[in-house]
């Protein structure tokens, strides 16, 4: 078995810098690039550099640090208001995951919190608030994974859509953790990756991430999932979330509500395992989640080969979102939320 997977990582003390996996290279080549200035982790973000609602969250952190660099050597308030332009740029990277917005206010509440420290002390305080994140999630993955774990029996077809593993968090991942977890408890699986157009999440990370690990596992087109259950090869489908409201409405990759839907039909389990920080409880129902609108070329020009008429009108969804009733149970770093309704989120979720 290969070592685990580390998506980014800071190099250095408070002057040092961001190094990354560039998701996009993959599976043909593991390379990092190096982010020494905000500009660079904003780009990583709005380009899938760095995807996954966990990790961006954890690379946006970061890059408040390396923003306010430019501020040490200034007065308190130049370093607070420099903050404030910093995380109002990394918010505007991505709408949909919540984890953004969330690990930035987090950054903003401890600046706030030590407002009469120095600049260079606070920045110094921002860098480890950073790494908390950090390592905050590879304990809460390995947590969803042991949790998910016991929903699984050994011997079952699993079928996820998308990445929701190491490349998408700090380490494990929380829909592939549940089937890591399960390899590590001995349970043999073998897992269906739907490639997930139209940038294809699913046979470039996911399929290379289940590979590293020696867990078996079969990639199906998306249009396949539906005779793949007919079949009877899935008894569970485990997928990620980019933002989960207070009903229990929840936002992932585009297709991920179809799944849903088909999981429903032929009455196959369907869950969803994220961290309590990617529920949003501010948002009644999936209605008022903020769908992100990607570039026509991913679909016209998929990896730059034409493959649609010039003119086209074009659609292109980054997310959909599924609702609750077709969600068997949400897998957390507290423990399952079985059913999904507002009551038991409310209880497990809490004052996140």
């Amino acid at each position: 078995m290969t070592e685990n997977i580390e998506t980014m990582r800071w190099l250095g003390d408070e002057r040092g810098h961001l190094v990354l996996i560039d998701q996009t290279r993959l599976p043909q080549e593991l390379v990092e690039i190096e982010c020494r200035d905000v500009e660079s982790v904003w780009e990583a973000i709005k380009q899938l550099r760095v995807r996954g609602a966990p990790a961006i969250g954890i690379a946006a952190a970061y890059g408040v640090v390396l923003g306010t660099s430019t501020a040490t050597g200034g007065t308190r308030e130049q370093f607070a208001r420099r903050l404030g332009e910093v995380i109002d740029y990394l918010a505007g990277s991505r709408p949909t995951a919540v984890n953004l917005f969330w690990a930035l206010e987090r950054m903003q509440t401890k600046a706030r919190s030590l407002a009469d420290n120095s600049p260079a002390a606070l920045r110094r305080a921002l860098l480890a608030e950073a790494r908390g994140i950090h390592e905050e999630d590879r304990s809460l993955c390995r947590a969803i994974g042991r949790y998910g774990a016991e929903l699984l029996t050994d011997g079952s077809g699993v079928l996820t859509h998308c990445n929701a593993g190491g490349l998408a968090t700090a380490e494990y991942g929380t829909a592939l953790s549940v089937f890591f977890t399960c390899q590590d408890q001995g349970k043999r699986l073998h897992v269906y990756v739907d490639e997930t157009r139209p940038l294809l999440q699913g046979a470039r990370l996911t399929a290379w991430e289940l590979a590293q690990r020696k867990l078996p596992a079969t990639l199906i087109c998306d249009n396949m999932a539906g005779q793949v259950m007919r079949e009877g090869k899935v008894q569970a489908v485990v997928v990620g979330a980019d933002r989960i409201t207070a009903n229990g409405d929840t936002a992932n990759k585009i297709g991920t509500y179809s799944v849903a839907v088909l999981a429903a039909a032929h009455q196959i389990p369907f869950y969803v395992a994220a961290p309590t920080t990617t529920f949003d409880l501010s948002l009644d129902s999936g209605n008022l989640i903020p769908i992100e609108q990607r570039s026509r070329e991913e679909i016209t020009h998929g990896f730059g080969r034409q493959t649609a008429p010039e003119g086209i009108d074009v659609y292109n969804p980054a997310f959909d979102v599924t609702p609750a009733r077709l969600i068997r149970a949400i897998i957390t770093e507290r423990g399952i939320i079985d059913p999904v309704n507002r009551e038991n989120i409310a209880q497990v979720v809490g004052g996140t």
